[in-house]
């Protein structure tokens, strides 16, 4: 179990590295913000054509996880690209309640587009990201087109990495609250949850990832049809930078447009 948390620990720490060096990237972006709930939330908008929104890792940011790799560039070129700041990262609020974590962030994301006023949009997530993502495709697939999840596969009800989630430490430096770390345990999918998912769903990771066995093994064993793409020669932290990845979250939703 010891080993299997050191595991969890390292993967989801994909974007904290990059977040504490950031001050001066993030500053270049021109902050939009909206009011969830009492909430502000940071977002951007780029681009024209479908929507695609981005969903960031944890202690990661749009900045970090999608703007320095290029994924924003490249997708919006032929895209409406929607990233926005979890609550507890980037430039959104850093609320010290268990109540803005969790499902809200899921319910954030809705927010988001009910803001825009966007009835669907396609949804890739990554690591943390991919879990929201997950969640919210199985509660809200009226909003959602097809969805990419980046680096992340199933967070399973009832199972170790569940339990793992709701007593993991946070770094010292990271400015994201215990309680969002632990809140994304009950983001967690039942079978019958993953079962009924009928929208077209895909999972980009590296080959290198120890995301696969934990958390896309699983998945590939009830969903059969989700077709899985690896990354050559990538891990965890850099799966996302690689031209391979913001290539295949395009062609995915290309193939994938609305009729």
């Amino acid at each position: 179990m010891i080993r299997l948390r050191n595991l969890v620990i390292a993967l989801v720490a994909v974007g904290l590295r990059w977040q504490l060096g950031s001050a001066v990237a993030a500053e270049e972006v021109t902050p939009q913000t909206f009011d969830a709930k009492g909430v502000k939330i940071h977002y951007l908008v780029e681009g024209t054509g479908e929507p695609v929104v981005l969903i960031h890792g944890l202690y990661s940011s749009v900045e970090m996880n999608w703007r320095i790799p290029g994924v924003i560039s490249a997708l919006a070129k032929g895209h409406q690209v929607i990233a926005l700041d979890l609550p507890g990262h980037g430039l959104s609020d850093n609320p010290d309640s268990e109540e803005a974590y969790g499902l809200r962030m899921v319910e954030d994301v809705i927010l988001l587009l009910d803001h825009l006023k966007i009835k669907k949009a396609h949804i890739v997530g990554y690591s943390m990201g991919g879990i929201v993502a997950l969640k919210l495709i199985a509660q809200h697939p009226d909003r959602v087109l097809s969805a990419v999840l980046g680096g992340m596969g199933w967070l399973r009800e009832g199972s170790p990495l569940q339990k793992s989630w709701q007593r993991m430490g946070v770094p010292k430096r990271s400015r994201t609250p215990a309680v969002c770390v632990h809140s994304i345990s009950k983001l967690a999918l039942t079978v019958e949850e993953l079962k009924s998912i009928r929208i077209p769903v895909e999972v980009v990771i590296g080959d290198l990832d120890p995301s696969r066995r934990l958390y896309v093994r699983p998945l590939q064993e009830v969903r059969k049809d989700w077709p899985v793409v690896e990354i050559e020669a990538a891990g965890h932290l850099n799966c996302i930078t690689r031209k391979e990845f913001r290539d295949e979250i395009a062609r995915w939703i290309d193939a994938h447009r609305e009729q």
